[in-house]
């Protein structure tokens, strides 16, 4: 059957329904494109930062000055523009850098949540609306005749509302857990990094501090 035909005969709720999968494959577009660069990236650039850190920290700042636009970058410049930052001052710029990151790295999530919540119940209304719509049309006097033959017909034509409301949902959220999987592994690579970097600014700490010759 056509999709055009499938379209009308799924009554007035399939536009919100349409309005929704087109807003969830533009995010679930946008959050591939975005953690597509971070899987492909990340790990190489953290690599060549702890490495060039532990040589030369102006090395590492322009390496991160480099990739940006990946969070962890971001997150590693905050602490390492400190000047002469403590051991707890390296700390907690990393962990605060870190937080602001999150909401960029969990962005769109709402959304898909809203989408997976809203489209089954969309489609579930447009069902009822449309045996409403079949019942009304049935004729006492004709219960064997062609009005139950388009109530039959009725029925069949209102359950496509619940199948699109049905696929949009499901769609939606086999995305968002994929999403939401990334998120949580990004979170634990995030302590798992920032903790490398900061043990070895606290190896440079300890190695720069000069203590005095006992006489």
């Amino acid at each position: 059957m056509p999709i055009g035909n499938l379209f009308s005969q799924g009554g007035v709720v399939m536009y919100p329904l349409l309005g929704l999968s087109i807003l969830a494959l533009a995010l679930v577009l946008e959050r591939v494109l975005f953690w597509s660069q971070i899987v492909k990236r990340q790990d190489k650039v953290v690599r060549d930062v702890l490495n060039l850190y532990r040589r030369s920290s102006k090395a590492a700042l322009q390496k991160l000055e480099q990739n940006v636009n990946l969070p962890i970058a971001r997150i590693f410049l905050a602490a390492l523009e400190l000047e002469q930052a403590t051991p707890e001052e390296f700390r907690l710029a990393l962990e605060s850098a870190a937080q602001a990151e999150l909401p960029l790295l969990k962005r769109f999530n709402t959304v898909f949540d809203t989408v997976i919540s809203i489209s089954p119940l969309l489609g579930l209304l447009g069902t009822i609306l449309g045996l409403m719509a079949s019942f009304g049309s049935l004729q006492i006097g004709n219960v064997g005749g062609t009005s139950s033959a388009n109530v039959t017909a009725g029925i069949s034509e209102a359950l496509v509302s619940t199948a699109s409301g049905l696929v949009v949902a499901i769609s939606t959220l086999l995305f968002a857990n994929l999403f939401r999987g990334l998120y949580l592994r990004q979170t634990a690579l995030i302590q798992e990094y920032g903790g490398q970097l900061e043990l070895i600014h606290r190896r440079r700490q300890g190695r720069s501090v000069s203590y005095p010759t006992a006489q």
